[in-house]
C-alpha cells in the first residue's frame, strides 16, 4: 500500500493572503503552543460546493463524503501541452475506464512543470472546453478533481477580469449537474496506477461554499 500527498501546503502565497500566528512557547514555560490560521476556503488545495457557484445551492457541509471520498481513476494528461485546450477527443484517450458514480482525477503533472507560487502556474495552464466539461458530466462521476487551474477564465482573474458565468465551464456545467470540484491538487506525477482510493474530505465549516482538504490517494487497495 502506498499513500500519495496530493495536498498543495497551505502557506503564504501571492495569489492568497494566509496567515499562521502562533502564540505560547512551551521551551520558556507556557503550557501549549497554539496556531491559529487565517485564510480562504477557495485557496490551496480545496472543494467546491455548489452555492460557489450556482444560486441557493447547498453548501460545503452537505457534501456526501461519498461523493468525495472513494474509487478514482487517473485520466494522464500529461502529454497536454502549457497553453492549449484540452478537449473531449483528449479525454476520451486518457480515460482508463470505468463505471459512472467514481471520481475523476485530470493529471496533467502541472506543478512539475510550473511552480504553484510562481504566476506562470496560473496562467500559462491548459484547460478544459466547454466540451470536454460536458464530456465529463456525461461520465456521471460524483467528483472531478484538477491539477491545473481548469477554467482559462481563472487566469483573468489574476488580472481582475471577469468573463460571463458560462465561461468558467467546469463550475458552470459540473457544479449545476451536482458533481463536486476537487481543485489545486498536486504531486500527480507520483501516482503510478491509473485506478486508486482517492480522498479529498473538505473541512466541515457550515454555510461554507467551499473548504480545504487534506487530498491523498492510497495505491495498492482493490478498488
Amino acid at each position: 500500500m502506498n499513500i500519495v500527498d496530493l495536498s498543495m501546503p497551505i502557506a503564504p502565497h501571492f495569489r492568497w493572503p494566509v496567515e499562521l500566528s502562533i502564540k505560547g512557547d512551551i521551551a520558556a514555560g507556557d503550557q501549549f503552543r497554539v496556531s491559529k490560521i487565517n485564510g480562504p476556503c477557495h485557496g490551496f488545495s480545496h472543494v467546491d460546493a455548489a452555492a460557489h457557484f450556482v444560486a441557493g445551492a447547498p453548501t460545503i457541509e452537505t457534501t456526501p463524503l461519498s461523493q468525495v471520498v472513494g474509487p478514482c481513476r487517473v485520466l494522464d494528461l500529461s502529454g497536454r501541452p502549457a497553453n492549449e485546450p484540452i478537449g473531449p477527443e483528449h479525454l476520451a484517450a486518457a480515460d482508463p475506464g470505468g463505471a459512472e458514480g467514481e471520481i475523476l482525477l485530470l493529471a496533467t503533472q502541472w506543478n512539475d512543470r510550473r511552480d504553484y507560487q510562481d504566476k506562470s502556474f496560473w496562467t500559462e495552464a491548459p484547460w478544459l472546453t466547454l466540451e470536454a466539461a460536458q464530456w465529463l458530466a456525461e461520465r456521471k462521476p460524483t467528483a472531478v478533481a484538477f491539477d491545473f487551474p481548469q477554467d482559462y477564465p481563472i487566469r483573468l482573474l489574476l488580472e481582475g477580469k471577469e468573463v460571463p458565468k458560462p465561461e468558467h465551464v467546469t463550475h458552470h456545467i459540473l457544479l449545476s449537474h451536482g458533481v463536486t470540484l476537487i481543485e489545486y491538487v498536486v504531486n500527480t506525477s507520483k501516482l503510478k496506477a491509473p485506478r486508486n482510493l482517492f480522498s479529498a474530505a473538505p473541512l466541515l465549516i457550515p454555510n461554507a461554499d467551499g473548504a480545504p482538504a487534506r487530498i491523498y490517494a492510497i495505491e495498492g487497495l482493490a478498488v
